[in-house]
């Protein structure tokens, strides 16, 4: 059965507030990483762009960022939490269209954030070349997502399979989801499409390890275990094990 876009919010809603300290540090620690580039590296007070935004984990932020925050997804569904922001932040519009062929304007925008989307899409180099495309020269995208060898998401495949994700959401005691992620790359690939998209990449980051049974069973002690572990290996060949690659890319 797919889920609702209502489900979807609230299960990404959860997953920032899980009681599971391994699964709600994987979450945040990714957050937290994109709101620091926005913070630190990215000119505001333009205009941005934000691909799949989700339950709007980001737009409030964007939206006292930038002069105006535009949020496009491919079903309409899927923006009524981010209408729902516009009493608060009025320059937030949202727009249902398909970023591998999207009818916005050439050189509209300065910004584009595109975090845990391109794993949903099977053609992720066409969306690439259109975030391109919007893109005014100079200006910049922040592109997460996850790595295709991560420990995660290989255990994911098998503990979100049909047959064994009654037992993960008994374990978790917390709403779960099958991830939907139909185009997972490694890193070689992501560069590659950036490269050929004419995207200048300005700086990257991994981050998100994860350890089956320890991070489901170890609490606080294994969350703290992992964050510390993370630190060592991000920079050696052990970084494909984890889960998050991030990338801010200008256009050229």
């Amino acid at each position: 059965m797919t889920a609702s876009s209502d489900d979807l919010v609230q299960h990404q809603r959860t997953l920032y507030e899980s009681k599971n300290p391994t699964r709600r540090w994987l979450h945040c620690s990714r957050r937290d990483q994109i709101l620091h580039w926005i913070d630190t590296k990215v000119v505001t007070g333009v205009d941005a762009l934000e691909i799949g935004p989700g339950s709007g984990v980001y737009l409030p932020f964007l939206a006292r960022r930038f002069r105006t925050v535009l949020a496009l997804d491919c079903e309409h569904a899927y923006l009524r939490h981010a209408e729902t922001l516009r009493a608060e932040f009025p320059n937030i519009t949202t727009r249902v269209d398909d970023i591998t062929r999207c009818s916005a304007a050439s050189a509209s925008v300065d910004f584009i954030l595109c975090s845990e989307v391109i794993e949903h899409i099977e053609r992720s180099d066409l969306a690439i070349q259109e975030m391109r495309r919007l893109l005014r020269p100079g200006g910049l995208l922040l592109i997460s997502t996850p790595q295709r060898w991560s420990t995660l998401e290989v255990t994911a495949r098998i503990a979100l399979s049909p047959m064994l994700i009654p037992l993960t959401k008994a374990i978790y005691r917390e709403p779960v989801l099958e991830m939907g992620h139909i185009n997972l790359m490694t890193e070689t690939t992501v560069k590659q499409q950036l490269h050929s998209a004419r995207f200048e990449i300005v700086d990257s980051h991994k981050s998100g390890l994860y350890i089956p049974i320890l991070a489901e069973i170890g609490g606080s002690v294994a969350a703290r275990l992992l964050r510390a572990t993370e630190t060592k290996i991000r920079r050696g060949p052990l970084s494909a094990l984890l889960w998050t690659q991030f990338y801010l890319a200008r256009a050229n």
